[in-house]
């Protein structure tokens, strides 16, 4: 019995405590507590943002094309001969100041025809000289015909001449006045071969002048395609050239990206009051060059459905800098930058504004969702033209993290709104791709 004792309190002492321990793991979740308040409160998610405010901001859209001289020109030989003399070191690529002599065309024929022409003139003086003295005697011999008439009138009258007489004077008067008339038509008709000995005269003293070919202004030789020695015809070209005191290009701008910007430059504005710039990648570095726009084209063009403008750059070649700044050459690709004067915007990056959307924090920190209307984009920035104002912590935290309606802890991108601010004023290239790029290190002097 002592045993059986033993054994019934060795299960009481093990039993009990395992009995309540299987009955508060049974009835654990009925009889646990509710958590405070502040213990299932999350904390608020990071979101990256930018307090909206004005800032300098130079708008500008780009557009490409090819370099062309504003003036082309070719040496055409008006006279035809030989080509006696040419200018030394004339080849394509070689700059050759106004004024210089070209070519000289042989003018051995053209002074044999003016000393012919010379030698008839002097026979017209001759043949003048002969006519007039013929004609004073004519005249001299009709008034002694005329004298004779008027004579034998008044003895016809008295009774005294017979009619023959008479008649025989008439005809002596008619001859003589036939006479008179016959060399002063001689002399108009000398006259007249003599002014056309002169007009050619004129015409073979011009086509001297055109035996030398110079350059009507600075030029840059494109082709060559005559030598010293050649026989060369009237309106054979001799030489091409282009004018190097200024180049044209002309840019293909996609339609629609012009009239924001002029909406940005004022009421009644042009494309012509738009500044200009033209820049060309280099490695290393862009280069520019100012430019000003002269004209736009007359028509859209029906493949790319683009817009011409042609600006033009002064100078180009003594812009030039070895290594640093080559000269605008023709069929050079260039991007042409238009733009207006620097101002005071409100922009933001174009990705925090999806489909007319934008997500800005409260003052109690909570997201919120808003209708923002762009006004002008380049690149990854837009100008906001409403839905916005200064003071509003614009999102940029991609929207797929950030939800409207939840609590967050806004933090400033500072060196999102440096990026921002550079990109605004053309001082950084942007991150993507779109309406009037800018590259920092070509846009010095732009402002």
């Amino acid at each position: 019995m002592a045993g059986l004792g033993r054994w019934a309190g060795r299960i009481l002492a093990f039993g009990i405590p395992a009995a309540f321990g299987t009955a508060a793991f049974v009835y654990a979740e009925t009889l646990k507590q509710p958590p405070a308040e502040s213990e299932i409160k999350r904390p608020a998610t990071p979101v990256r943002v930018l307090t909206m405010a004005p800032m300098p901001v130079v708008p500008r859209i780009s557009g490409y094309g090819t370099v062309a001289p504003v003036r082309e020109w070719r040496a055409v030989a008006r006279i035809a001969g030989d080509i006696s003399a040419r200018a030394d070191d004339l080849a394509p690529g070689a700059l050759v100041p106004a004024d210089t002599p070209l070519f000289r065309i042989d003018d051995a024929d053209l002074r044999l025809s003016l000393a012919q022409m010379d030698a008839q003139l002097a026979a017209a003086d001759v043949k003048d000289q002969t006519l007039a003295a013929s004609l004073e005697i004519g005249k001299a011999d009709l008034a002694l015909a005329q004298a004779e008439l008027n004579r034998q009138e008044q003895l016809t009258a008295q009774g005294v001449a017979t009619r023959a007489g008479l008649d025989t004077a008439r005809r002596q008067e008619l001859s003589a006045r036939a006479q008179v008339t016959s060399i002063e038509n001689e002399r108009r008709l000398a006259k007249a071969e003599r002014d056309v000995v002169l007009s050619q005269k004129a015409s073979v003293s011009r086509s001297l002048e055109f035996t030398e070919i110079r350059a009507p202004y600075d030029l840059r030789i494109t082709e060559v395609s005559a030598a010293e020695g050649q026989y060369v015809s009237s309106g054979q070209t001799l030489l091409s050239g282009e004018g190097v005191e200024a180049a044209e290009i002309a840019a293909k701008f996609p339609m629609g990206h012009v009239g924001p910007l002029l909406r940005l430059a004022g009421p009644g504005a042009a494309v012509t009051d738009l500044k200009a710039r033209v820049r060309l990648t280099a490695p290393g570095h862009d280069v520019t060059w100012k430019a000003q726009v002269v004209r736009v084209g007359d028509a859209i063009e029906s493949d790319t459905q683009s817009a011409t403008v042609v600006v033009r750059v002064e100078d180009p070649l003594g812009q030039a800098a070895a290594g640093e700044r080559p000269p605008l050459r023709r069929n050079m690709f260039v991007e042409v930058l238009l733009m207006v004067p620097e101002t005071e915007l409100l922009t933001a990056p174009a990705e925090a504004v999806w489909d007319g959307n934008a997500l800005v924090v409260t003052g109690d920190n909570v997201l919120e969702k808003r209708k923002v209307s762009i006004a002008f984009t380049m690149g990854d920035l837009a100008v906001i033209g409403g839905g916005l104002e200064a003071g509003d912590q614009l999102v940029i935290t991609s929207p797929t993290i950030a939800v409207p309606g939840m609590q967050v802890k806004p933090v400033e991108d500072s060196a999102r709104l440096a990026a921002l601010k550079a990109e605004a004023t053309g001082q950084a290239a942007p991150a993507g791709s779109g309406q009037g790029q800018g590259k920092g290190k070509s846009q010095e002097g732009e402002k």
